[in-house]
């Protein structure tokens, strides 16, 4: 006996809105799979408002509602039976936040929960992460996002210690990361690293994925450090306009990626990593495995 349901998941970044639809599968006697039905990402850049003005623009609400109506009547066509809204660091930080997210359930019917980084790197952890980890491994898992930056220490299968950072792709071009916040991550690296031999990246988030499918891996293959730091380099020799038009990049993905390979590239270097695992999970894949268990 087989069934079949449909699950959606909307994250709500500093960078982009994305509607994940899936398909739940459930057998019996056998594990229950989350396949992708349809992702559809919205290049709303909501932390350059959050960050740098401290509430979110007219122009950007209208177009958040204009965005969640569309998320509501795809729900509605691809006969979504359970959905949920997770907004991250720009919603949070900015004074209207909640304001807006009133707004959105008013206009749309959709209602948003804004979460805090403890809770986004919990949800990010119950998607497939945990089928990566090798129980006599120890890995630091790494998630960038527009706003912050979640790090995670896995060792024997189970989780050691997480933090969030308000270090992220959007905030850096704004120039808004001090020089403490990066002491401060190197020293929370250090210090929880320092105890294991070998430690062992794990990437997520869409500048990663993007670096990982630019290296032409297989998706069980790990990137080195001298990989990233190579393209870390030749990004850097492009213009914004180049990298649009030579690598096909979207104009939301071209400026971000670079802060965001500066990022790994530091973790790497501070947990003394040398390779990076890219499994394709984000926070969407989270909510929907979160939702199905009864997390959330």
């Amino acid at each position: 006996m087989i069934s079949i349901k449909k699950y959606a998941a909307i994250d709500i970044g500093s960078n982009a809105m994305r509607l994940l639809i899936a398909n739940v599968v459930e057998q019996e006697d056998k594990e229950t799979q989350f396949n992708k039905s349809a992702l559809i990402r919205v290049p709303i850049r909501l932390g350059q408002d959050a960050f740098t003005v401290g509430e979110i623009s007219e122009e950007n609400i209208d177009r958040m509602i204009d965005a969640m109506k569309a998320f509501k009547l795809l729900m509605k066509v691809y006969k979504v039976e359970k959905y949920k809204a997770c907004a991250t660091s720009a919603m949070r930080e900015a004074y209207n936040g909640k304001e807006v997210a009133d707004i959105i359930l008013e206009k749309s019917e959709i209602d948003i929960e804004i979460i805090d980084g403890k809770k986004e790197a919990a949800i990010i952890a119950s998607s497939d992460l945990h089928s990566f980890l090798k129980t006599d491994q120890t890995y630091l898992y790494v998630d960038v996002g527009g706003g912050s930056t979640e790090f995670s220490l896995f060792s024997e299968g189970k989780m050691i210690a997480s933090k969030s950072f308000k270090n992220g792709t959007v905030r850096m071009l704004n120039n808004m990361v001090s020089d403490i916040v990066w002491q401060e991550i190197e020293k929370w690296i250090k210090t929880n690293t320092e105890e294991y031999d070998y430690v062992t990246l794990i990437g997520s988030g869409g500048n990663i994925n993007r670096l990982f499918k630019m290296s032409g891996k297989l998706q069980d293959k790990p990137l080195s450090f001298l990989y990233l730091n190579s393209q870390y380099q030749y990004l850097n020799s492009l213009t914004y306009e180049q990298r649009i038009a030579e690598l096909a990049m979207n104009t939301d993905r071209a400026d971000v990626i670079i802060p965001a390979t500066k990022i790994y590239l530091n973790a790497m270097k501070w947990s003394g990593a040398r390779h990076l695992y890219v499994p394709k999970i984000g926070l969407s894949d989270g909510i929907v495995k979160a939702m199905y268990y009864g997390k959330i």
